[in-house]
């Protein structure tokens, strides 16, 4: 019985053996080719990879300190790398330390800055507050958008012209807002273009 069970754990080993010398050349190739990957020129960077840029780049602008429901900013990121920083800011401090923080990306290989500082105005300070409270009103379904650290719907106002931007979990909380907005004294036009479930309606509505 022991002779046929060393027989038998022999033919196991060799047949494991034989397997495990089987796989390597496919795991040669496949070390060959992750190192190919790392290897590659930033332009034929793949999808994957430009996700994770996106990611981090987002993750850095949302956690700004001083970026705030009355600024707004996004980027396009290309394959070769090159992120480009786009949106309205109320600040210049504030447009130089989203500049600053996508720059310290090592995966970021060039940033184009298209970021706006918005003029210096009272009335549009005056309108800026005169708008949150009426879009974020306590009366409103769309009061529970204001207990985030960053309300979605960001409000961008631009010499008594006003642009909402952001993200809303329905077409009604987008028309709601619409309304609020237009409802405010002195604000010239309104333009909405709330995402809504992965589509942008933009809608222009002039006084």
């Amino acid at each position: 019985m022991r002779t046929r069970c060393s027989w038998v754990f022999c033919a196991l080993v060799f047949a494991t053996g034989s397997i495990l010398l089987a796989l390597t050349p496919y795991a040669r190739a496949a070390q060959q080719t992750r190192a190919a990957v790392k290897l590659a020129s930033p332009a034929s960077r793949n999808l994957k990879q430009m996700e994770a840029l996106r990611e981090e780049v987002r993750h850095r602008l949302v956690t700004l300190p001083y970026y705030s429901v009355f600024d707004w900013l996004q980027a396009e990121v290309k394959p070769d790398g090159t992120v480009t920083l786009i949106g309205d800011v109320t600040r210049p401090s504030l447009k130089a330390d989203a500049t600053s923080r996508v720059k310290s990306l090592e995966s970021a290989t060039n940033v184009v800055d298209n970021i706006e500082v918005l003029p210096l105005s009272t009335m549009d300070d005056q309108l800026r507050i005169a708008l949150y409270r009426s879009i974020y009103s306590f009366n409103s379904p769309l009061f529970r958008y204001a207990t985030q650290s960053v309300p979605p719907i960001h409000i961008i106002v631009k010499n008594g012209n006003v642009t909402l931007k952001g993200i809303v979990a329905n077409q009604g909380d987008s028309d709601l807002a619409n309304m609020a907005a237009n409802r405010v004294s002195g604000v010239f036009s309104v333009r909405n273009e709330l995402q809504v479930e992965g589509r942008t309606d933009e809608r222009i509505s002039k006084r």
